[in-house]
């Protein structure tokens, strides 16, 4: 229960701080702002690139997770087609056992 009381405290002595550092910054406002916005599309520029890195990155990875499952699955269909084509050679194979004709048995009598 108290981790959940720390963290708004938290969040409200960051905010506070950072006010603080704003109010008492060792620039003139205009500058300060000027100096927040460009640092602020320095890290939007960066987000975006990193972004598009991260997407490429994604999309080379599902690309090979793709061809890896297809890949797994022909060596699937292919053991068996292997496994079904030894079944019909060793049941062809096996000579079946001769029908006892009723001639054959009127001539043994």
């Amino acid at each position: 229960m108290d981790d959940d009381k720390r963290i708004p405290y938290f969040l409200l002595g960051l905010g506070i701080g950072t006010a603080l550092g704003i109010l008492f910054a060792p620039k003139a406002g205009p500058e300060t702002r000027e100096f927040l916005l460009t640092k602020a599309d320095d890290s939007k520029e960066f987000l975006k690139r990193k972004t598009l890195d991260l997407k490429d990155k994604s999309t080379g990875i599902v690309d090979r997770g793709k061809t890896a499952i297809t890949k797994q699955k022909d060596n699937l269909a292919a053991a068996v087609e292997a496994g079904k084509q030894a079944y019909r050679e060793a049941t062809t194979a096996q000579a079946p056992a001769p029908v006892v004709g009723t001639d054959d048995l009127i001539e043994g009598v």
